[in-house]
């Protein structure tokens, strides 16, 4: 494979530890074709941005240093040559490959390569070591680095990193197994490749996998589609096999926002029901609170797992899903505080006695039949809408569409949710309802669809809008 490949080692100095918010401050690429270095480029950046003082502490990068450097806009087309059609190597690929993609998206490019972590690498090859860290690697294999935290100088270690890794019995073997997320060629289906795997792109956004027919027999959502999908053909579990065994082709739908890829994952489910596919509702909200009237006329409450068909059968009423068990609980505690319920009746006390509050004066008396069925289920009807009532409000969500020139709104009328549409960055439409509903393509609305939007909100107010 070293014979065949051709190595793009990069390394970036940055703002900050995050893509989402730091910006490059230099840029290094050496060009290393197993053997040996035929090609390097390094730049200063302009991160139009002010530097931390942490960060030239640690890189010695100043704000004096960079003022008339480059911006990436006038090194991103050298960037786009020296890698084109190599194997983009670094040191934790996940950062400086996510940097990098960032700044070409900003400039409306997707910038996809073949990625090699010689973090994984060198844990693979050279396994036991404490820590994996650049410096430590640097320290215990004597390599020798004349400016830590330099583009340029930390680029070439992790060449002298690969080299090492090239050399090992394993190397290769190892090299193409990381690349390919542990995926073989032989194991693929007849009609799927991994050139195509590595074409899909990395994107947010549903996939669809296809049979010989062309029916879609599998359903999914991905921050990463391609590095989602090639998972499934790296995956040895039942489902892994049965994708193996059936799928002949995969198609899909970029949404740039992941809460747009969710519901749209959701309703297409529920349209094309895919055989390979799991029950969405059953997946993400197990969960419910039911109730029920006992044979001496009280309305009781209780919670776990149980399906509608199951809940018909009994003659139950379910009231609200939710992901996690202990959710279900704490509201039906939330419930028959505010309503003064019986813990017994409510299912959070499994006893055949008066229950906690009733000794506390908050149950009047209904487990013991003190309280007449009337009174109480006054309040346990109350009760009932409180859990089962989802919110009335009409917003809108305003998302990062599918490139930087556009955004995604999606829109909640009346607790209900309608669907999404894009808008150019420039015709963003106001805060008035008639105004969203022009740029909104409809949607059918799903409890599973507004329970998702709830899930997605949290701690992502910033993007939600109330409407006039």
């Amino acid at each position: 494979m070293s014979q065949q490949s051709l190595y793009a080692v990069i390394d970036l100095e940055t703002t900050g530890t995050s893509a989402r918010n730091g910006k490059i401050t230099e840029v290094a690429i050496v060009l290393f074709d197993g053997q040996k270095i035929i090609d390097r480029f390094s730049s200063l950046i302009n991160p139009e941005c002010s530097i931390p003082r942490e960060i030239t502490r640690i890189t010695g990068i100043s704000n004096e240093m960079v003022r008339s450097a480059p911006k990436f806009y006038e090194v991103a087309k050298k960037i786009v040559e020296m890698t084109e059609n190599t194997i983009f190597v670094a040191h934790n690929v996940g950062f400086d490959y996510g940097f990098l993609r960032k700044e070409f998206g900003a400039l409306g490019y997707t910038f996809s390569r073949k990625q090699l972590c010689t973090v994984r690498l060198m844990r693979r090859v050279f396994p036991g070591f404490r820590s994996y860290s650049l410096g430590n690697l640097i320290q215990r294999f004597g390599i020798e680095v004349k400016n830590r935290h330099r583009a340029l100088d930390d680029a070439l270690a992790t060449v002298e990193l690969l080299k090492m890794a090239l050399q090992k019995e394993a190397g290769e073997d190892e090299i193409h197994t990381l690349i390919n997320e542990g995926i073989h060629s032989s194991r693929l289906p007849k009609l799927i490749t991994l050139d195509f795997l590595h074409s899909i792109p990395e994107a947010t956004g549903v996939y669809y996998m296809h049979d010989m027919e062309g029916d879609v027999i599998y359903v999914g959502k991905a921050l990463n589609i391609r590095k989602r999908i090639m998972q499934h053909f790296a995956d040895h579990t039942t489902k892994g096999k049965l994708i193996h065994e059936y799928v002949a082709d995969i198609t899909w739908e970029i949404t740039g926002s992941e809460l747009v890829a969710l519901l749209f994952e959701s309703a297409e489910i529920k349209r094309l029901q895919p055989k390979l596919n799991r029950a969405l509702r059953q997946k993400l909200l197990p969960y419910v609170i039911w109730s029920y009237t006992d044979e001496n006329g009280y309305i009781c409450f209780d919670s776990g797992k149980m399906t509608r068909t199951e809940a018909k059968r009994k003659k139950l009423r379910l009231l609200a899903d939710f992901p996690k068990k202990a959710s279900a609980r704490q509201r039906l505690k939330q419930a028959a505080a505010e309503h003064e319920l019986c813990l017994r009746l409510t299912g959070i006390e499994r006893v055949q006695k008066p229950c906690f509050n009733y000794h506390i004066k908050t149950c009047r008396g209904a487990c013991i039949g003190q309280e007449e069925p009337d009174r109480y289920n006054f309040r346990a009807g109350a009760a009932m809408e409180f859990l089962s009532r989802i919110s009335t409000e009409t917003f809108a969500i305003i998302d990062h569409g599918r490139n930087s020139d556009e955004q995604v709104i999606v829109l909640v009328q009346d607790g209900e949710y309608q669907g999404f549409g894009y808008v150019s960055n420039d015709d963003i439409p106001g805060q008035s309802l008639a105004d969203i509903q022009q740029v909104i393509t409809p949607a059918a609305h799903h409890q599973d669809s507004i329970l998702i939007i709830r899930r997605w909100l949290k701690g992502r107010d910033y993007c939600k809008v109330k409407l006039e």
